[in-house]
């Protein structure tokens, strides 16, 4: 008699293609941002990593740096939806190497402040903002890791890269607020 509705699943059932081949960037994304996290846990932090000219200070470099990847990811999110067609008839050809160029320049801000956060502050809990900020930058490197691995991978589901992209842009959203929104509604605005 063949098995009904009711028969048992086999424990391992095979996993789709597209399913397996986001296995590995999952797993890289996931130890990218566990290692970020034991390293800034068992790293003796430093107090100074990043300074620029024309600054007052590092913090004001990292919460500046960390401005501009967050614009840059809001031209990200605006490129991707009008990339998807999510922005009515506004679609331009260019928005695809706005996409990739404007991503390229977020990133390039976003290294020098976690540099500075991990080898300067380490990884934080003295209090609820600084244990969500540095869980959020952990997630954010994690999640960035995760999407570049996944994007040259075929068969994957349609809405992997939106919820992907969508992390990513959220925990660099979350980083921002728990560390550069913070310094300036604590300490002004200034250079």
């Amino acid at each position: 008699m063949p098995p009904g509705p009711d028969a048992a699943r086999p424990a391992f059932a095979p996993m789709d293609p597209g399913q397996a081949s986001l296995l590995v960037p999952v797993l890289l994304g996931a130890a990218v941002a566990v290692a970020m996290g034991v390293y800034g846990r068992i790293h003796t932090p430093t107090g100074v990593a990043v300074n620029l000219a024309g600054f007052s200070g590092p913090l004001t470099v990292k919460v500046w740096l960390g401005s501009g990847a967050v614009l840059l990811a809001v031209v990200q999110l605006l490129s991707a939806l009008a990339m998807w067609g999510r922005l009515g008839r506004f679609s331009p050809s260019w928005a695809p190497a706005v996409h990739r160029w404007s991503g390229r320049a977020a990133f390039l801000l976003a290294v020098p402040v976690a540099v500075h956060c991990l080898y300067a502050l380490g990884f934080a809990d003295h209090d609820t903002r600084t244990l969500a900020h540095s869980a959020l930058g952990c997630l954010f490197f994690g999640a960035f890791t995760t999407k570049m691995l996944a994007l040259p991978r075929r068969g994957l589901a349609g809405w992997v890269v939106p919820v992907v992209g969508g992390l990513v842009f959220t925990a660099l959203t979350g980083v921002w607020l728990t560390s550069s929104v913070w310094y300036f509604t604590t300490f002004g605005v200034r250079l």
